[in-house]
């Protein structure tokens, strides 16, 4: 077998590294925030472009590490907090509901948030254009269909037996959809008063949290049977 040189972008919790790393490659996590994977050997504390032009960089205890070659693929998990669908309603100010979109006023809390969506909407497409030739990034429902491209597939944790429902998108470059290895069943849902719902696993970050941040990090979290499908199916 080949050893790959693999990147994962954008992953603190290095879920997906430890599974492609498990079966014998050489890969690296990469991401502004330390890791909490407990490999901080095996994980790159910087700016993701740094690490794609240099074939390595600095790690967080400042030794020095070298990639052998170039990376051979790369897996990219880019913050979806501005691309994601399900933050749609922090655009604009709630009291501009009935107006046409271009004429509703910026969301008071979050005044530069539209700024900040175009900021990540540049980041996604240009992780996209990186001189890898495999590359895979992920990302929930959101802008990105419509604004890049729509994804090459959609799958779910229950889909890789993880009871749970995430929606997750695909965009591949030289890689193959993943196939789905233990289909099981979505996993326990929350219901609100008001009729809305959502995956326990996502209402119990909330409570287990103590910012918004720490919640953030736990639902970007990779489920465990999807990131092994992927280190297993990607690497064939």
């Amino acid at each position: 077998m080949k050893k790959l040189n693999i990147l994962v972008a954008c992953e603190e919790s290095q879920a997906v590294t430890k599974e492609f790393r498990l079966l014998g490659h050489n890969a690296y996590s990469c991401d502004l925030l330390p890791c909490s994977g407990g490999h901080p050997e095996w994980h790159f504390n910087m700016d993701v472009f740094k690490v794609i032009k240099n074939k390595g960089g600095l790690l967080q205890n400042g030794d020095q590490i070298k990639i052998n070659g170039t990376w051979d693929m790369m897996v990219a998990h880019p913050p979806c907090t501005y691309l994601a669908v399900s933050g749609a309603k922090w655009y604009y100010h709630p009291d501009d509901n009935y107006l046409p979109v271009e004429q509703r006023r910026p969301h008071p809390k979050y005044p530069n948030r539209a700024n900040d969506r175009e900021e990540a909407v540049k980041f996604f497409v240009k992780l996209t254009k990186a001189p890898i030739y495999k590359i895979v990034i992920e990302n929930p429902i959101g802008i990105i269909s419509t604004r890049f491209r729509k994804p090459d597939q959609v799958v779910q944790p229950f889909m890789f037996g993880d009871e749970a429902r995430k929606t997750t998108c695909l965009w591949l470059k030289n890689l193959p959809k993943l196939v789905p290895t233990n289909i099981v069943g979505e996993g326990e849902r929350i219901y609100f008063k008001s009729g809305k719902s959502q995956p326990k696993w996502y209402s119990d970050a909330f409570v287990k949290s103590k910012t918004h941040e720490e919640r953030r990090t736990m639902r970007s979290k990779t489920f465990p049977g999807m990131a092994k499908a992927m280190a297993k199916q990607w690497t064939k």
